[in-house]
């Protein structure tokens, strides 16, 4: 690996305008092919098999001629006349009938007649009292029923214009559409008239926008700048994910053509290319700016083995830490989800090329460069040495702070993300509906306007779908199994009303529709859905019937409850197959586990807090709501493979100096002198673009951004900064405990770049630091073909030796293994 990529590092840097080249040849092709042949994306969520969704099939049988429920885009205008008055008055009356008439007009309503709620209230109830006393009900009874299907209110207050909209899917509604209907509604707003309009049609498509990840880009920049002390090498990580980012979403859009996928694929992967696209830039960067220290900079050659030793190194852990992001998305796709496997595959292609731009962008920017790489500089460069084992820097204090007291340390920071993690326990699932949406919004106003003349349940409906094709008796005893269904409905202490809405022709099923007392993000309205199903058998033995529940409301709440079954499942692929990873890097088990146990206890810090924030409603950034159905699994698979990242980065350092002959101990002190800055500059990049996705209208991507933001200070700062390194601290050379039958049998993937030693990987070593791939010796002269200044080779420099923290002879060196390698390198005790 080590080997292949410095090949790869010297012949970018080398050959730079070819890579450059090939980079813009492929974003122009990608580039061309999403703009021809892409279409729109879609916002809904569905999952095959649950119950919601056959009981809507069994819809579709009875009433072959309807849509089902999950077929179903509707559209609603809410209409509320002001106080002291009704929506029988003029003009509000005449407001509503001009309304009506310009909302029919627009293209994809449907052709049947939409009618004033003022007119068609009045004459629904009237016609509901009289036919169901006349089937012998009550007349208080048949009252209420008539009440809770009117479109207008008791009061005559706030009526409603319901309708199906003439498409297939929701992703087919035109934005036109949308905006002709919201203009005329504000058109009619005149004297004192409310109107709002919602339903899932009317639901605002979430539109590609640059805003957040402008700001994250902003700040990105200003911690690379403080990074680099370099105007010029800040932008190269900013430039290589951009065009990483870019590439990723027009393979996304591109992807269309052939997959219908949701609309958050491309937010999601935007949050996560550009985070990791700089943050991988960073590392291989910094390791660049590093090798740059020890050879002559006017030097051609010099350059191209630094960039060598550069990827070789630092490339390895970035190829490592983005096959545990990768797999963490992938394994979306073992969920037998639609929907989260179209967006783990996406943000997992987006991951995939903010790697590849890494490892090949980003040397060839470097080669154009040439020596101008970190020039508009705006301060000194204080980064520690790479062969410097003795410097004093924040991190370096932040450890040793660390070990003089690592028990007290580690229980502190196991107490705090504790309590973090203690309203968890109050976690409550749910998917986006108007009642949910933010306050002021369209969707938002129609869903208080309907709670505000019905009763919350009004947004909440459910539909029970009574099969009695197996009923014998004819009619007569199908209608009296379909009254005792509604009954049963009824009893229910959390149902507003249960009523026949719809038969079938042949009288062989029926529609009943239950309305719950309380609203969709409700959690009784969910207990209320569980108690119905888990009376349903006993009732289908008592009726005759066969039964399903469906609707919105229904279909939301089975999605949340099948994607938290699907939750350990996922955990235990994604930390299984990244366990199995991080043992063939680090060589131990006992750091793969530590890194996983710190995940673990950083996610659910994540979600109590996102529970505080979001369900509680506390600090008043979200209206008190469940927590989206898709936010658990989404955090699992991202902050895995991010919290494996910067483990990779921080832990490769402390085993690279392990390896070369320091003490357990110091090795974690080292890790921290050389990698401490960069995992905090890079921890803050990451949390910058999360955060900016906060201003989002989408509830979803705000939800993903906070809750990731919080994600990374939890797992980078108090874990991998802190928990991780004071327990390794108190383990000493156990941390690096690996059975020798394993060893033995695992593959070497030389993460710390041992096998660079045949191209010279340590300046003052005989190995010739130019030495090309095969070893043998290169000109170390520059494009001129002079010499680096003093005739003298990087060869000859002054050799430096990696010292640790303590200079006694280490402990896991013992006997003959004085780790002298071929390349004359040998340690310092």
């Amino acid at each position: 690996m080590a080997n292949m990529l410095y090949r790869l590092g010297r012949t970018a840097y080398r050959k730079w305008p070819f890579f450059l080249v090939g980079w813009f040849i492929a974003l122009l092709a990608l580039g061309g092919f999403a703009a021809a042949k892409s279409r729109p994306m879609t916002s809904q969520f569905t999952i095959p098999g649950i119950p919601s969704l056959q009981a809507a099939e069994t819809q579709k049988e009875l009433f072959p001629d309807q849509p089902a429920a999950d077929k179903q885009v509707n559209g609603q205008l809410v209409i509320k006349a002001p106080a002291g008055h009704t929506l029988a008055e003029q003009p509000y009356k005449g407001q509503v009938d001009e309304l009506i008439k310009k909302v029919s007009g627009v293209q994809q309503m449907p052709k049947t007649k939409l009618a004033n709620p003022a007119e068609a209230g009045p004459a629904m109830k009237q016609q509901i009292v009289a036919q169901a006393t006349k089937q012998g009900t009550p007349k208080a009874v048949a009252e209420k029923n008539a009440e809770a299907l009117s479109p207008l209110s008791k009061d005559g207050r706030i009526g409603t214009v319901s309708w199906n909209f003439a498409v297939d899917n929701i992703m087919d509604i035109k934005p036109e559409t949308q905006q002709s209907i919201l203009d005329a509604a504000k058109a009619a707003e005149k004297n004192g008239l409310t109107i709002a309009a919602g339903g899932q049609g009317m639901q605002e498509m979430m539109q590609p926008g640059a805003t957040s990840e402008l700001i994250g880009i902003g700040i990105a920049l200003l911690v690379l700048v403080l990074t680099f002390g370099s105007f010029v090498a800040a932008g190269m990580p900013i430039l290589n994910a951009v065009m990483g980012l870019m590439l990723g979403m027009m393979g996304i859009t591109g992807a269309t053509a052939f997959f219908d996928l949701p609309e958050t694929t491309t937010a999601l992967a935007s949050m996560i290319g550009l985070a990791v696209g700089i943050d991988y830039a960073l590392f291989i960067l910094s390791r660049y700016r590093a090798e740059l220290r020890h050879v002559d900079i006017k030097s051609q050659a010099d350059r191209e083995h630094a960039m060598g030793r550069a990827l070789g190194t630092a490339g390895s852990a970035v190829v490592f830490a983005g096959l545990t992001v990768i797999i963490a998305l992938s394994a979306f796709g073992v969920l037998g989800i639609s929907m989260l496997t179209a967006m783990g595959l996406g943000a997992a292609g987006t991951v995939t090329l903010a790697v590849i731009t890494s490892l090949t962008l980003l040397p060839a920017l470097m080669g154009m460069l040439k020596t101008k790489a970190f020039a508009g500089r705006v301060r000194e460069d204080k980064a520690a040495d790479e062969f410097d084992h003795d410097s004093t820097n924040g991190s370096v204090r932040l450890a040793r702070g660390i070990r003089k007291a690592p028990w007290a340390v580690a229980l502190a920071v196991v107490a705090l993300l504790a309590a973090l993690a203690s309203p968890v326990q109050h976690l409550h699932l749910g998917l986006p509906s108007d009642a949910t949406a933010q306050k002021g919004t369209e969707a938002r106003q129609s869903a208080d306007l309907l709670a505000e003349g019905w009763g919350a349940g009004k947004n909440a409906p459910m539909i029970a779908i009574i099969d009695g094709r197996e009923i014998d008796g004819g009619q007569k005893a199908q209608m009296g199994a379909y009254a005792k269904v509604v009954e049963w409905a009824a009893k229910d202490e959390n149902v507003a009303n249960a009523q026949i809405v719809q038969m079938a022709k042949k009288g062989d099923g029926a529609v009943v529709m239950v309305t719950p007392k309380t609203g969709p993000a409700d959690k009784a309205t969910d207990e209320m859905l569980e108690r119905l199903r888990d009376q349903q058998a006993a009732t289908e033995k008592a009726t005759g019937t066969k039964l399903g529940i469906t609707g919105q409301t229904a279909i939301a709440a089975d999605i949340s409850e099948k994607l938290a079954d699907a939750l350990p499942k996922y955990l235990a692929i994604v930390v299984g197959l990244a366990f199995l990873l991080l043992v063939l890097v680090f060589r131990s088990i006992v750091v793969p586990l530590l890194a996983t146990l710190g995940f673990l206890l950083s996610v659910l810090a994540t979600l109590g807090f996102t529970t505080k924030l979001v369900t509680d409603g506390t600090f008043g950034i979200f209206e008190p709501q469940p927590i989206m159905s898709f936010m658990p699994t989404l955090l699992i698979g991202i902050v895995f493979g991010l919290a494996m990242d910067y483990q990779v980065f921080l832990t490769t350092r402390m085993r690279e100096a392990y390896v070369h002959g320091t003490e357990a101990r110091d090795a974690v002190i080292d890790g921290f002198r050389h990698s401490g800055r960069v995992v905090v500059a890079a921890a803050l990049i990451m949390i910058s673009v999360f955060a900016a996705f906060a201003a989002q209208d989408n509830a979803l991507i705000r939800e993903i951004g906070i809750a990731l933001a919080a994600a990374i200070v939890f797992d980078a700062f108090l874990v991998r900064m802190i928990l991780v390194p004071a327990v390794m601290l108190m383990l000493g050379d156990k941390a690096w405990w690996m059975p020798k039958w394993l060893d033995k049998i695992l593959p070497n993937v030389d993460v710390e770049g041992e096998s660079l030693a045949q191209h010279g990987a340590r300046p003052g070593t005989p190995a010739a630091v130019g030495a090309d791939a095969s070893g043998s010796a290169s000109n170390t002269s520059d494009a001129a073909g002079s010499s680096n200044g003093s005739g003298a080779t990087p060869a000859a420099t002054v050799a430096k030796v990696f010292e640790g923290e303590s200079h006694n002879r280490p402990k896991h060196l013992t006997g003959d293994d004085t780790r002298v390698r071929e390349d004359g390198y040998e340690p310092k005790h």
